[in-house]
């Protein structure tokens, strides 16, 4: 069995690659959703809000690695799946929607598969919010700050 301070160098380490490719997952998400124009409406500015939020609770959390802001961190990482979540929802109902404009007769699975198969908007990349937000609380699972005074985790 390693030594504990090993043990901890490790997981320290690991929680630093964490933060580093939420980090760059954050500003590559950023990118694509402003060069994309996803700006239409409140529905397309929230995943941008909750970065910017994310982005300042990191910044909290770098000047003060205290309980408070690795709690509201996985606040904010729980916003970010329940946004992904919301996301695929309104992506598809969106597909759904273009797919009976453009033939009205489409019902039930052949609707569906339609849908699925189309390009715009992309079913899937809403599950980046979901991917970021494992990675916040990847980042935040045992956390030296959550400890209470002595205890071992």
């Amino acid at each position: 069995m390693p030594p504990a301070s090993q043990n901890n160098t490790t997981t320290s380490r690991l929680r630093g690659f964490f933060l580093l490719f939420l980090l760059l997952g954050m500003l590559g998400t950023t990118a694509e959703l402003l060069l994309v124009g996803h700006t239409e409406d409140t529905w397309q500015l929230t995943p941008l809000l909750l970065i910017a939020v994310c982005f300042a609770v990191l910044a909290w959390h770098a000047a003060r690695r205290g309980r408070a802001s690795v709690r509201a961190l996985q606040l904010v990482m729980l916003l970010f799946i329940a946004s992904g979540f919301a996301g695929g929802y309104l992506h598809m109902k969106a597909k759904i929607e273009f797919q009976l404009e453009v033939n009205p007769s489409l019902a039930g699975t052949a609707l569906y598969k339609k849908a699925l198969e189309s390009i715009s908007p992309p079913a899937l990349a809403p599950g980046m919010m979901i991917y970021l937000g494992l990675l916040g609380f990847a980042y935040t699972w045992r956390h030296p700050a959550l400890n209470r005074a002595g205890e071992q985790r």
